[in-house]
């Protein structure tokens, strides 16, 4: 009888652990840029339309494999005429092939913003709520940002916070009423203890900042990485740069910092910008007996993304997982092509490897 009992102790104390412990895997994306050969590519004469799935076709398997995912919306939906740098206007089209591509949800506080002004911003969020595509970062008036921010998001058992700011704007004043989160550690102090009384498991912080070009953070980006750390963050992700910039994995914290993801997808065709990473965080959180919870992150890693745009005429553009297609014969085609994506993850897996703190690549398969 003693045996007996005991092995019921054992596989009871087994259920209830496994009851208690939850896991989710996030996945964030660089910045998902509009230029304007990439809108002339997904342009379909038969048509009339744009047709935006196949550049997500060989990263869509990356990207909703993920438990949640998320990513920089670096342009407006502002309507005709569509352009691209420097004020960025892309066709609607486009958000249907972001969410059948797996993004869960979108940051929206960059530098163009509010590149169509007011009627671009509000037009954006309003073509964003039609395609049930949650985000945050620009809100239309005060009212929206005090009932939507920070934005909470439940997936799996877990609450995430999820902050969105901005350095600037490129210059182009924000009307009003309309509201873009910029970077203020005292509002964002602000934030975060807001986003502590949501209950929420874990806070991310989401930041527009940097310098352009540049492979390492600036002083300021630390600076305002370890202020989020110091009042609750325990995930601070970095775009703008359109550069890879390195990644910490701080065990000890329980804290992950990536300065810089690059770009996801874009048509700057130049070294070190052609591609980006994307990072892969899992998070744990086990349930205590008085009924609080405690939440960690398990695994940080990265994996490299790059975009190939394709020799033909028309050039579609395509976002390919570096794991899954480095050593394909075919994609990207034999050529300059091909020399470049060599020459991107030489750079990229060379950066990371010398600057990452506990943060190694996640070589990527075919599904």
């Amino acid at each position: 009888m003693k045996h007996i009992l005991l092995l019921l102790f054992v596989v009871t104390a087994k259920v209830t652990c496994a009851q208690d412990t939850l896991r989710l895997s996030l996945l964030f994306t660089g910045d998902i840029m509009q230029h304007e050969t990439q809108i002339n590519s997904a342009y379909d004469q038969a048509t009339g339309r744009y047709n935006y799935f196949p550049v997500f076709q060989y990263i869509k398997p990356v990207l909703s494999s993920a438990d949640l995912t998320i990513g920089n919306l670096e342009f407006t939906l502002g309507g005709k005429p569509y352009k691209g740098y420097p004020q960025f206007s892309a066709p609607d089209e486009i958000l249907e092939a972001i969410k059948d591509a797996g993004f869960d949800a979108l940051v929206t506080a960059n530098n163009h913003s509010v590149d169509r002004f007011r009627k671009g911003l509000e037009r954006t969020i309003d073509q964003l709520d039609s395609a049930g595509i949650p985000h945050t970062g620009t809100f239309k008036d005060t009212t929206d940002w005090l009932n939507d921010y920070p934005m909470l998001i439940e997936v799996k058992g877990f609450r995430l916070s999820l902050l969105n700011y901005t350095y600037g704007t490129n210059g182009i004043r924000v009307s009003k009423p309309n509201i873009v989160n910029l970077i203020d550690t005292a509002q964002i102090h602000r934030d975060l203890n807001k986003a502590r009384q949501q209950q929420t498991d874990a806070i991310i912080v989401f930041l527009h900042w940097g310098l352009e070009y540049q492979p390492l953070p600036s002083p300021e980006q630390k600076r305002v990485a370890e202020f989020c750390f110091r009042h609750g963050a325990k995930l601070v992700i970095g775009s703008h740069p359109h550069v890879l910039q390195p990644m910490e994995w701080r065990k000890e914290q329980d804290q992950f910092l990536v300065y810089s993801l690059g770009n996801f997808v874009s048509a700057q065709w130049e070294r070190y910008r052609n591609g980006g990473a994307m990072a892969h965080i899992n998070l744990e959180k086990v349930k205590r007996p008085d009924g609080t919870a405690f939440v960690h992150i398990t695994d940080a890693r990265y994996s490299l993304e790059w975009v190939y745009r394709e020799p033909s005429q028309g050039r579609r553009y395509f976002v390919v997982p570096v794991g899954a297609y480095e050593n394909d014969p075919a994609i990207p085609a034999p050529g300059y092509s091909k020399q470049l994506f060599q020459q991107f993850i030489q750079d990229s897996r060379a950066h990371y490897g010398k600057y990452n703190v506990n943060v190694p690549e996640w070589i990527l398969t075919r599904p």
